[in-house]
């Protein structure tokens, strides 16, 4: 309140000097405004005409272009005198904020160009300032990340077993879900300008669902397990496997000139141990049938993983190194995931 009275006083003030056109000014009238924090405006004038004199004037105009000039100046302490002309009550004052400055257009005509650039300027620099210190104090600490991976699963074929042909365990590409939910940190090893690389390691629970492509099933018998058909017709058909890991992912982040976040790019690689698997079979009645083995799986999986962030999308690439099913026990397979992390 006390910076606009005090624009609106120097304002006033400058347009009372211009009607009189006189340097000090003995008035024979005034007008006193009190405000309910003690503060006084007060107006001089020569006579009582010249106060009556202030209604032809808009002063919601001079306020806004004046706070402009204000705001343009550093600190605020000066403003620029104008004519009282422009003020009166039947000009058009009309405002556009252009990419290099602020455009005043008066009556129609371009009068007075406010060049807002230094002040831009100064909010391009505290915002780069903003964001490297947000940066740096992230890079600094260790703070826990929670995330959730939603993809798909395939198989890749790796040798050929005459026990397992292929149409046998085909997947359906879409119902092949995996689904993880993850808790780590990423502390900062080498921090530069533009890149910093930083480690990304925590634990997950995932869930790898298989889901046939045909009415097979699986099925565990003593030889290992086995994929034969239903006989019949199946909504649905599917192996799931829960497991929990670590993963651990070097990862080089890039930046702008402003500190924001480009993009990032890790490798790394993930140790799983297999918590539970089952079977579930959906019948074309809608019964549901789920039973729990551990259908010569292994145990431990193990392989590589790749991240690749754009701005604050992630997506994710996990290739086991290790076979499915133990060996002679299931088709030689591997298991490939990849989707997208929130």
């Amino acid at each position: 309140m006390n910076g606009i009275v005090r624009m609106a006083f120097m304002v006033i003030s400058l347009i009372a000097a211009y009607e009189v056109q006189a340097a000090p000014v003995h008035s024979t009238d005034s007008l006193v405004i009190r405000f309910a924090n003690r503060t006084r405006l007060v107006i001089y004038a020569p006579d009582k005409a010249g106060i009556q004199a202030l209604s032809n004037y808009d002063l919601n105009k001079i306020v806004r272009e004046m706070s402009m000039q204000l705001d343009s100046v550093p600190g605020g302490q000066h403003a620029i005198s104008r004519d009282g002309g422009r003020y009166l009550k039947d000009t058009v004052l009309v405002v556009t904020k252009k990419k290099d400055g602020i455009t005043i257009v008066i009556n129609g005509a371009d009068k007075t160009k406010v060049d807002s650039t230094k002040k831009q300027s100064s909010d391009s620099n505290n915002d780069r300032d903003y964001q490297r210190a947000k940066r740096q104090k992230k890079d600094n600490g260790h703070n826990i990340d929670y995330s959730i991976s939603i993809g798909l699963n395939n198989f890749i074929q790796r040798g050929q077993l005459p026990a397992y042909p292929e149409d046998s365990y085909d997947l359906r590409p879409i119902g092949s879900r995996y689904v993880a939910l993850a808790i780590g940190a990423m502390p900062t090893i080498i921090r530069g300008r533009y890149a910093s690389l930083k480690l990304y390691y925590g634990a997950e629970v995932a869930w790898n669902n298989f889901m046939f492509d045909g009415n097979n099933i699986a099925e565990q018998t003593p030889a290992g397990i086995a994929f034969p058909d239903a006989g019949r017709d199946l909504q649905k058909s599917k192996l799931t496997i829960c497991t929990i890991g670590i993963p651990v992912v070097p990862r080089i982040t890039f930046y702008n000139s402003d500190g924001r976040k480009i993009c990032h790019l890790g490798v790394g690689g993930y140790v799983n141990y297999r918590l539970d698997s089952y079977r579930k079979i959906k019948e074309a009645d809608g019964n549901r049938d789920r039973r729990h083995f551990n259908f010569d799986l292994n145990d431990y999986r193990y392989g590589l993983m790749a991240h690749l962030g754009i701005k604050s999308a992630n997506f994710f690439v996990k290739y086991d190194l290790s076979p499915l099913f133990e060996p002679g026990k299931g088709p030689d397979v591997r298991t490939v995931s990849f989707g997208i992390g929130f």
